[in-house]
């Protein structure tokens, strides 16, 4: 139990570690994600520290060999010379307990040392013999050596007659000091004896560490000059870079006269003329764009009001033709009801070119009013209940038994829902058409939901362009003009709400219009989805049935 409750308070200490981790480390990644800069010298200098450091351990590695090579050739020359001297000093004695074996050792062991230069820096000379323990081990100096020489080390002198070295630290007079230890066998006429020469390594010791300081000085000196050269280089290349990201946002957001500066004749002066090149042919073309499309917003404006006073004209006459057509002639009578129907087409045009032309101009105003939105999707409905009978289609209505009250214009709201419930009917492949209400306290929300065949992928934002049609050789039912959805969605953004449009091909298409209830405020969410909730479930609301 108590271990649970342990590792419980660990991994809880542990996640708000990570978490606090997380939040001090944040700074570093955004700045780490938005700095080509602070990455490119970043990276240099892991890439030039790794680099240095290889090379700066190498460098010190091979010079400390160097270093303990030397000082070994020398030891075992000088300790071989010495086992010499010893064989020849000792070789006149017969015996191991010659009474003057003692002293022939202790003067063969004084005499190495004095010729020996090493001997003043530290370095010690002694005679022993493992096979005969009665005689006395004789050193240069008064101090222990039991610390360097091993027990494993003289059974290699003494027992394979061989020369043996080894490196070995031990406290020597209060200090601790490394010593390259020499052993060679020394024969004799009654038997061997060994010699051991040990030399300390404080000088090797100390140019190695030299070596390895002024390596790793250089090593630093010069990975912060590599750092230093990445961060101006960079500098150099990242600046006009920035200064190009800075000027393309200036011309994205419509100051269509910003230019780079452009300096020299390298690389990055060939950018700066090539990006100013290309801001001054995109300023044209907006320019010439912006012109055109003035151009042809008045040339709509004015031939649809225009063609108002012959439309006018023409309209008198057809009504008092279509009057009388009773009293024609069968083929008469039919080209005025025809003539009629295409008056009605006409003036439905010029009335959405009117409209499209006064929201490209600006001129659209909302007419903003409290409503009950309930009456009105009934009324569009029942105008539109003869066109879905004669096509074969069913309304069905989900509506709300309360009022729901919006601050809407009423003219524009009718005008979306006629738009898409007569779209709806039109392509609904003789299937039910659902038209659905739901509300909250901030927004309404009305979906059209039909069961024909579809949208493609791509299509539900391009059928609010003006004029588009996903099948442009269907029968028009309605006299369409196809400006209607490209009219009810600025309709729709002037109340401050969206127009989308969902669709599968042979699943149907599903559009939704969302307002704000209260003029003005800003839309978050929709009471009702914009996929249709059909695709999973049928939905098992009450219904009303209309046509």
């Amino acid at each position: 139990m108590r271990v649970r409750r342990t590792l419980r308070v660990v991994r809880r200490y542990w996640r708000f570690a990570m978490r606090r981790g997380r939040v001090l480390a944040a700074p570093a990644r955004r700045a780490w994600r938005r700095s080509l800069h602070l990455r490119v010298v970043a990276s240099t200098l892991v890439a030039s520290s790794l680099l240095v450091g290889a090379f700066g351990w190498f460098v010190a590695y091979r010079s400390a060999n160097i270093l303990l090579d030397r000082a070994q050739e020398e030891v075992f020359a000088q300790g071989s010379n010495k086992g010499r001297y010893a064989e020849r000093q000792l070789s006149v004695h017969r015996s191991p307990v010659d009474p003057k074996l003692p002293t022939t050792i202790n003067e063969t062991v004084n005499l190495l040392a004095a010729g020996d230069p090493a001997v003043s820096n530290g370095a010690f000379v002694t005679i022993r013999s493992a096979l005969f323990p009665n005689i006395k081990t004789v050193t240069s100096a008064d101090v222990d050596l039991s610390g360097l020489i091993t027990p494993e080390m003289v059974e290699q002198v003494s027992g394979e007659t061989r020369e043996a070295e080894q490196i070995r630290t031990t406290e020597i007079n209060g200090v601790q000091t490394k010593y390259l230890v020499y052993g060679v066998p020394v024969p004799t006429r009654f038997g061997q004896v060994e010699l051991y020469y040990l030399v300390p390594l404080t000088t090797e010791d100390r140019a190695a560490n030299q070596i390895r300081t002024t390596v790793l000085a250089t090593g630093l000196a010069l990975v912060m000059l590599l750092g230093l050269i990445a961060a101006l280089v960079t500098r150099l290349v990242v600046n006009p870079v920035r200064v190009a990201a800075r000027t393309a946002q200036r011309l994205s957001a419509g100051l269509l006269d910003q230019r780079m500066k452009v300096d020299g004749e390298d690389d990055l002066a060939l950018l700066a003329a090539s990006f100013n090149q290309m801001a001054a042919n995109l300023q044209r073309q907006i320019v010439r764009l912006e012109e055109m499309s003035r151009l042809q917003r008045r040339f709509t404006s004015d031939v649809s009001h225009e063609l108002r006073t012959p439309l006018t004209t023409v309209r008198m006459a057809a009504d008092l033709i279509f009057a009388e057509r009773d009293e024609f002639e069968p083929a008469v009578a039919r080209s005025a009801e025809l003539l009629q129907a295409e008056l009605d087409r006409f003036e439905s045009l010029l009335t959405d070119l009117l409209e499209i032309s006064r929201f490209d101009a600006g001129f659209a105003a909302l007419d903003a009013e409290h409503t009950d939105l309930v009456p009105i999707v009934q009324r569009v409905t029942d105008r539109l209940a003869g066109l879905a009978e004669r096509i074969g289609v069913t309304i069905v209505l989900r509506l709300p038994d309360t009022p729901v009250i919006a601050e809407v214009d009423p003219r524009r709201v009718e005008r979306v829902l006629r738009n898409l419930i007569g779209n709806a009917v039109e392509h609904g492949e003789r299937r039910p058409v659902e038209v659905t209400m739901a509300s909250d306290d901030a927004a309404v929300a009305i979906t059209v939901r039909d069961h024909g065949v579809g949208l493609k992928p791509g299509e539900e934002r391009l059928v609010f362009n003006r004029f588009w049609r996903a099948d442009p050789s269907r029968a028009r039912q309605t006299g369409g003009t196809g400006l209607g959805l490209s009219i009810s969605v600025e309709d729709a953004r002037l109340h401050g709400g969206w127009l989308e449009a969902w669709g599968a091909p042979g699943e149907g298409a599903q559009f939704r219009l969302t307002l704000p209830v209260r003029a003005g405020d800003r839309l978050v969410a929709a009471p009702l989805p914009l996929i249709p909730r059909d695709r999973v479930v049928e939905a098992q609301e009450p219904v009303e049935v209309v046509g």
